[in-house]
């Protein structure tokens, strides 16, 4: 081995940037934008992105170079509920075609990974295989519809030889893919925050409840492995399909980011 061509005290230090994993949670997701707007703002910079479900979405979008509020934009002008055509199948309600269309148009049918402005991982889980499952290179577009199939209302995306569902099921602050690199400091975002007082009056509020619970159950351990947690509280009032009410959330991440500025740039001195 050739020595080193700097005395070990005056090795350069990594220089310290941000990594940041962001979760799923439906629309509430939508808070990510705010949070990448308020990071863009503060002038941080952002090195690389790990992202499951609305979090892969945001992520793709972002590194993908576009700003947050044209995302927001490009979200408020789509019927989400539109976007969807009845599957009938054993594995699940709804195809996913339509939403494959919308991406592919505003990202394109080609893109890859290594096309993007920053590194970028997406996660998945392997529904036989009862794994996730982490990809950042290759083909964009089937990681991403993956990533986002919500298990039982979208059918499984068939890539790579797996069924794939959404990466939430089994991992919703997918943290793995930035720990340990040197001079890069884990940011989660989580836009999931549990309501004590929240009313289940009907049985699809228990479904969400239940989902709510599980996917919640797996983030616990990855939050403590974070340098630093996003997680605005006023993300509780919201439910998961609740996409009319984007801009409320889309400023709940913004402003509680521009209140954790001080915290953001104790990471990088």
């Amino acid at each position: 081995m050739l020595p080193s061509p700097f005395p070990a005290s005056s090795l350069p230090e990594p220089t310290i940037r941000l990594g940041l994993a962001l979760s799923g949670g439906g629309a509430r997701g939508i808070a990510h934008l705010g949070v990448l707007a308020a990071l863009d703002e503060l002038q941080l910079p952002v090195a690389q992105l790990a992202g499951v479900s609305s979090g892969a979405i945001a992520s793709v979008f972002y590194a993908a170079g576009f700003a947050p509020r044209e995302i927001l934009r490009l979200l408020l002008a789509t019927n989400v509920f539109r976007l969807t055509r009845p599957a009938f199948s054993r594995f699940g309600l709804l195809h996913l075609d339509a939403v494959e269309q919308l991406l592919a148009r505003h990202l394109g049918t080609t893109l890859t990974f290594e096309q993007l402005s920053r590194p970028l991982t997406l996660v998945a889980t392997d529904l036989m295989a009862g794994e996730s499952v982490y990809f950042s290179s290759g083909a964009l577009l089937p990681p991403l519809l993956a990533s986002s199939a919500v298990p039982i209302v979208y059918r499984p995306v068939e890539y790579q030889g797996r069924q794939l569902v959404d990466g939430g099921l089994l991992n919703n602050l997918p943290v793995e893919p930035l720990l340990g690199q040197p001079g890069l400091r884990v940011v989660g975002v989580h836009c999931n925050p549990i309501n004590p007082e929240a009313r289940i009056p009907t049985f699809r509020r228990l479904i969400e409840r239940t989902l709510h619970l599980a996917i919640n159950a797996n983030t616990a351990a990855r939050k403590a492995q974070c340098h630093l947690l996003l997680e605005p509280p006023e993300l509780r009032h919201y439910r998961p399909l609740s996409y009319k009410r984007g801009p409320e959330l889309f400023d709940i991440g913004y402003r509680y980011t521009m209140g954790q500025a001080a915290a953001l740039q104790e990471l990088l001195s």
